[in-house]
């Protein structure tokens, strides 16, 4: 009985830590760009704190985009693809915490579905496709228990693909732009 109010609280105390750091994340999201300046430790940093609110999106490939006509593409989108990937486990955990947000939506039944069929694979695509239904893919997968590095290596797949297209789109925009020598 003891060990059984711990979870519970312990659920508890994840899911109101995602909910505080969402609105935290949400209301200093104007000084976030200012972290680019310290190169790809800023961008990996960025990209944790883009990616780890839940349900309310902060543009993060943008961000990325920007960062590949300033730096090394691929090297921007290896820092950006890994910290979205880490924080991705916001919602993730969120899920595991055993707090039900999504379980009224129509389309949760649908991804929980697919998931369970195809596990990572729609982690990977999800995670592939910039959207704002991944943290409905990231709590599913929390809620489901999938191994924390299983959703980590699927997603980190899904992040860096997207990743190097914007940070490469990015340059090649911005190579559009630049002087010629």
């Amino acid at each position: 009985m003891k060990t059984e109010r711990r979870g519970s609280l312990y659920r508890w105390m994840l899911f109101l830590f995602v909910i505080l750091l969402t609105v935290l994340l949400f209301y200093f999201r104007n000084r976030i760009p200012n972290l680019g300046r310290y190169g790809y430790p800023g961008i990996f940093i960025i990209s944790i704190l883009t990616n780890a609110t839940v349900i309310v999106p902060l543009p993060g490939v943008f961000f990325t985009s920007a960062m590949g006509v300033v730096f090394n593409p691929f090297w921007v989108a290896i820092a950006a693809g890994s910290g979205a990937t880490i924080g991705e486990l916001s919602g993730y955990l969120a899920g595991f915490s055993g707090q039900r947000v999504f379980e009224k939506i129509d389309w949760h039944e649908k991804i929980e579905d697919l998931m369970r069929k195809y596990g990572g694979i729609v982690i990977f695509v999800l995670a592939f496709i910039p959207n704002p239904a991944f943290d409905a893919a990231g709590i599913t997968a929390g809620a489901l228990k999938m191994p924390v590095l299983k959703f980590l290596l699927w997603c980190w797949l899904g992040k860096i693909l997207k990743m190097l297209m914007f940070a490469f789109g990015g340059s090649i925009i911005g190579g559009w732009f630049r002087a010629p020598p």
